[in-house]
């Protein structure tokens, strides 16, 4: 049997906007109220996504580490979910700073991540509207999704897969770059040779 792709992704977020419970409800199609904030987890999970079978390896941040231990995750991790709660304003306004030391840990790669609004089933106490979520996105130049993970509502399996497909696109293309360049020095090696050969 084919060995199955793998994928890192980390889950971002402000403690308390329901990053373990978006993971648990994709893991296990359940809810459970009762979470432990200060606990991070990493959890492993294989699917067929287009036909192929991935491996994800789950990291579910905190949201309370400190910056040695949030870098460490940054670096793991290979596809991102910054996560907010409509509901919290200031979990929104965090996702941007969030994003920015992700450029920088990254650099010179580009962040390959989602944006995700969860407690979608809390319309009346939303701080933060739909539209808002989706301009942000587009500055982010990331895909955005809005739900619950306390209904389910939202497609939370394809936040996951459409990571996960992100996470492999980018490796796709940072593959064909490096296989570019090498040919490229092979051409400049050979033509150097033959350079030398004329003169």
């Amino acid at each position: 049997m084919a060995k199955s792709a793998e994928v890192k992704l980390a889950i971002f977020g402000r403690a308390g906007v329901g990053k373990s419970a978006l993971v648990v409800r994709f893991l296990t199609k359940r809810f459970i109220w009762e979470y432990d904030p200060t606990l991070e987890s990493t959890y492993r999970h294989q699917a067929t996504i287009d036909d192929e079978v991935v491996t994800m390896e789950i990291l579910d941040t905190a949201g309370q580490e400190d910056t040695i231990q949030r870098e460490g995750h940054m670096r793991w991790g290979e596809g991102f979910a910054l996560v907010y709660d409509i509901t919290d304003r200031g979990s929104f306004e965090e996702v941007l700073p969030l994003k920015n030391i992700l450029d920088e840990i990254k650099k010179p790669k580009n962040v390959t991540l989602i944006l995700v609004g969860n407690k979608a089933d809390l319309d009346h106490s939303r701080q933060v509207s739909t539209e808002e979520g989706e301009k942000l996105a587009t500055e982010l130049a990331c895909a955005f999704y809005e739900c619950s993970a306390c209904t389910g509502e939202g497609n939370i399996t394809e936040i996951f897969y459409e990571l996960c497909r992100e996470v492999r696109r980018r490796r796709m293309v940072q593959g064909k770059t490096r296989r570019r360049s090498s040919t490229t020095h092979v051409k400049q090696a050979i033509n150097k040779m033959l350079t030398k050969i004329s003169s």
